[in-house]
């Protein structure tokens, strides 16, 4: 798949050689993390087998305190850092295929196995180019845990200090509906703002022939179901593309029998940041305007989330040439912003740098959904990670020492 020229920068041509001479070795990798998934701070296997790869090949490994690891290579400065997320989720494989998870009920369904091992092979390539005295600073690799879980693992790689020092970070997000060779990428807003919502309602309850003595929960349950969505789109600029989208909804057990307690949880995103500020203290008094005819009490418990990943002009220009030098101009394409959550912004509100989505779809195939137990990539992808980022980290390497 590589699209190098004869008159590629020395740079390029030797991270595509190494990372063709591990393309079986981390094809391996990918495949023995797919069979052992680790949910998020649970991740010791998979932190132990990357740092054991890492400081075989010489890199300089930190443990973070509960799982996942922080590596660096090169000297001086200036210094850019890669993301890869080590996490998978609590769902069922649903493949067959022969490295599928030997874990009941856990699952790489969200890519991050790839994520893992791509960065690993951007890590062995800049490996090398730092042992022949081309890599113009130091890169710091951050393989961070629980990115599944709100508000995200990446506050504990903030609470370190160990962005501290950064100038620019990058990552990659596997994209089911892009074809394998294609990397998207758009500058500014990249993902949306995403929070958890979990509503429980208490209240006096009866017999379904006496409404009229109860406080017929399931009735207000339901209320808060249809018109917190509808309110909420009403109250918030429309612009931000606000979503409440449930997940659970439950009360009662018999037919003829209005509950005394009932439950709702689903999650709140948006688009818009600004937005994003007032949203716990908007949808708390919508609840309590919601359920109080009905005469209900109603606990709210409002997780916020993440921010959205804003990829600022120069990371994106940067990441941009690198997917080019790769793959091309038809390589790299245009990609809309979503409504999904990514702890990545985190690092985007105290560092400069952009997120982009790895194609992993194959061409003409199946388009599969992330977190969902049958997602299958193309394992063809993983050169491409691990390519894509070593240029990244090069080329913002480039810039920053020209530009100290």
């Amino acid at each position: 798949m590589s699209t190098l020229a004869d008159d590629a920068p020395d740079s390029s041509r030797l991270i595509d050689a190494v990372v063709e001479k591990y393309a079986d070795e981390l094809l391996a990798l990918r495949r023995d993390l797919h069979a052992h998934p680790e949910l998020s701070w649970a991740e010791t296997r998979t932190t132990a087998l990357v740092a054991d790869r890492l400081s075989e090949a010489g890199l300089r490994v930190t443990a973070l305190p509960r799982t996942g690891l922080v590596a660096e290579v090169g000297e001086g400065g200036p210094v850019v850092a890669l993301r890869a997320d080590l996490d998978a989720l609590p769902i069922e494989d649903g493949t067959d295929d022969p490295w599928v998870s030997t874990v009941p009920g856990v699952a790489h369904a969200c890519g991050h196995d790839m994520h893992v091992t791509g960065l690993v092979g951007a890590a062995l390539a800049l490996a090398e180019l730092h042992g022949r005295g081309m890599l113009p600073g130091r890169a710091r690799l951050v393989f961070q845990p629980a990115e599944e879980v709100m508000p995200g693992g990446a506050l504990e790689v903030l609470s370190l200090g160990i962005l501290d020092d950064v100038e620019r970070i990058f990552g990659l997000h596997c994209d089911p509906s892009l074809d394998v060779g294609q990397v998207g990428l758009r500058e500014g807003p990249l993902t949306g703002a995403a929070d958890a919502l979990d509503v429980r309602l208490s209240g006096k309850g009866g017999h379904t022939s006496r409404p009229h003595l109860t406080e017929d929960l399931t009735f207000a349950l339901g209320k808060l179901v249809t018109e917190l969505p509808a309110i909420l789109s009403r109250r918030l600029d429309p612009r931000a593309g606000v979503s409440v989208v449930w997940g659970i909804v439950r009360a009662g057990a018999a037919h003829n029998v209005i509950p005394a307690s009932g439950r709702v949880a689903g999650t709140v995103r948006m688009l818009d940041a600004v937005a994003w500020a007032d949203a716990e203290r908007l949808v708390r008094e919508l609840v309590g305007q919601i359920v109080e005819p009905y005469g209900v009490s109603a606990e709210v418990s409002y997780q916020r989330g993440v921010p959205p990943v804003v990829n600022d002009h120069l990371s994106t220009l940067l990441l941009g040439n690198a997917v080019e030098r790769v793959l091309g101009d038809v390589g790299h394409v245009s990609t809309q912003q979503s409504l999904g959550g990514e702890d990545f912004g985190w690092y985007l509100d105290r560092v400069p740098g952009a997120m982009a989505r790895l194609g992993t779809r194959t061409p003409g195939g199946v388009t599969y959904d992330l977190h969902q137990g049958d997602l299958r990539v193309d394992e063809r992808a993983i050169p491409v990670a691990a390519r894509v980022l070593a240029e990244a980290a090069v080329g913002a390497l480039a810039v920053g020492a020209r530009h100290p």
